[in-house]
């Protein structure tokens, strides 16, 4: 496993802004084979970097380093990647321009191309916003990837996941501490509010009424609630420019499709496997069961889970991770 870090230059992005000196964040696993046909694009989540890819993975996994070589991507925002973090003035903190997924999927690109001269990806995979740009992959540049398995993600952000995401900006910004970005020390008030805003709405009604929080060692959900907020949630301006980007998901607000979303689902012809959890409050497998109805070679897989929008992520129940490899497998044999 190698990291590293690829120099973009100056970016315009597409919906106005402009990065001086943008780069991208990247950790590799395993080796790119001669003919460059083995290579899967992993992008990141929300709140999620590349040092978090190894829960799935690994020797014995679908995602064997013996087998493929793995590009884990930090999307922009993250915190590693550009981010309003690591930027330097007048582009910092809340002044950090807004990134789409486009933007993401198009830098991912130049990378994969610049810099390991792959021309064709075996699979490009991602959950939660990383299915997003999956999915964007999948449309944008079709006949660039063999396949596509977006897992806890849309196509287009919804309506309802809109105003969640509304609910997660005031969170950020209503601390006294933020200060419209300009803190001087991380608002601890504001990632207490974020953090209880995912606990509400990232985990089912039945994981908490099989009281899955109390069996992590809580007495009480009271004191489930009140555990200290982890350092890993993130820069605050970092979380906000992450939801910037969320918000406008949308793979066809594009030149090529102007806003035509079933032409842009239409376009992506290669292999899909859309794995949305049963009990996603986020992403529900509704919303996935009509985005699949109009792509031409996709499958429909629920993850049967009651971990909701964190089913087969890291840290969550061994059994859906063990399903959710399974289907990689599955779609990397077809």
């Amino acid at each position: 496993m190698t990291g590293g870090r690829f120099e973009l230059g100056a970016v315009d992005l597409q919906y106005g802004g402009h990065l001086p000196a943008a780069f991208l964040s990247y950790r590799t696993f395993g080796e790119l084979n001669a003919k460059k046909d083995n290579a899967v694009l992993f992008p990141t989540w929300c709140t999620g970097t590349t040092k978090d890819l190894d829960w799935i993975i690994g020797p014995g996994r679908a995602l064997d380093p013996a087998c493929y070589f793995i590009i884990g991507v930090d999307m922009f925002g993250n915190g590693m990647s550009s981010s309003p973090s690591n930027t330097s003035p007048p582009f910092d903190r809340s002044r950090f321009p807004r990134v789409s997924i486009l933007d993401n999927a198009k830098m991912e690109r130049r990378l994969v191309r610049e810099k390991f001269g792959i021309e064709k990806l075996k699979l490009v995979i991602g959950r939660s916003m990383g299915a997003q740009v999956a999915f964007q992959w999948g449309s944008y540049f079709p006949d660039e990837v063999e396949r596509i398995l977006p897992m806890s993600g849309s196509a287009r952000t919804a309506q309802h996941n809109y105003v969640h995401l509304a609910c997660l900006k005031l969170a950020l910004t209503s601390d006294p501490e933020w200060r419209n970005g300009e803190y001087r020390t991380n608002p601890i008030g504001s990632l207490r509010r974020f953090r209880l805003n995912v606990d509400a709405w990232g985990l089912s009604q039945a994981w908490y009424r099989q009281r899955r929080h109390l069996a992590m060692g809580y007495k009480t959900t009271q004191d489930y609630v009140d555990r200290d907020v982890p350092i890993a949630l993130g820069d605050v301006n970092d979380l906000l420019a992450q939801i910037a980007t969320w918000e406008v998901a949308d793979i066809s607000d594009n030149d090529r499709f102007e806003k035509d979303f079933p032409a842009a689902l239409r376009a992506i012809t290669p292999k899909a496997m859309v794995m949305p959890s049963r009990t996603d409050l986020y992403f529900p497998p509704e919303d996935s069961e009509i985005e699949v109805a109009s792509m031409p070679n996709a499958e429909l897989r629920v993850i049967p889970s009651i971990w909701g929008h964190r089913g087969a992520a890291p840290g969550s129940d061994p059994a859906d991770i063990e399903f959710f490899d399974r289907a990689i497998a599955d779609l990397l044999a077809r």
